[in-house]
């Protein structure tokens, strides 16, 4: 599995490295053949919202090549949904298999297109932002609709990567992911959300 974390000026990292720790222990344990990543960027340099900088080596690769896209949130979400060079870049992800997203990134990911007639879910700051892509904006940590993912706020990326882990295996690795992250808080199968 080939996966493309997009990153941007003014994401929450936490956003992303709760999605990230998780999901790459299917490498790590070997639960899944071939697992790699590249953080992708628009630029060649990101700024988180803290003030994290992060140099990126895959500035605007094409899409279509990755198995999973997936699109941290923070503030800065509110604007770049507008941004039609950077919507189209996002645009060129529409046969990747699995499209994932936590926090405001869901905004990202409507704005593109990928949520029309999907339930989704986003930080509860935004729902009402998110309501104009989807077709049910649900109150949820995180929400499965076919095989895109949507998480909640912050911490729910934590959640969300073990909930990933599990669709894609089965209740033994995530229970080993868990264990390796420290993270009891997630509870297999209780939170099925979509289909």
């Amino acid at each position: 599995m080939k996966m493309a974390y997009i990153l941007f000026d003014k994401m929450t990292a936490l956003d992303l490295v709760g999605f990230y720790e998780a999901v790459t222990w299917l490498g790590i344990l070997k639960a899944q053949e071939n697992v790699s990543w590249h953080f992708c960027s628009n630029k060649e340099q990101i700024t988180d919202d803290r003030g994290l900088t992060i140099q990126i080596k895959h500035v605007c690769p094409d899409l279509s090549d990755y198995d999973l896209i997936f699109i941290p949130g923070g503030m800065s979400t509110r604007q770049l949904r507008f941004d039609t060079e950077f919507i189209s870049w996002i645009q060129t992800a529409r046969d990747a298999e699995y499209k994932v997203f936590v926090c405001t990134g869901a905004l990202i990911l409507g704005a593109a297109g990928f949520l029309t007639g999907k339930r989704a879910t986003t930080n509860p700051s935004a729902y009402d932002l998110l309501e104009p892509y989807c077709s049910e904006v649900v109150q949820e940590r995180f929400v499965r609709d076919g095989n895109v993912f949507t998480g909640g706020g912050v911490s729910a990326s934590i959640d969300l990567g073990l909930y990933f882990v599990e669709s894609l295996t089965n209740e033994n690795v995530v229970r080993q992911v868990q264990e390796a992250m420290h993270y009891p808080y997630y509870s297999p199968f209780t939170n099925k959300q979509g289909s």
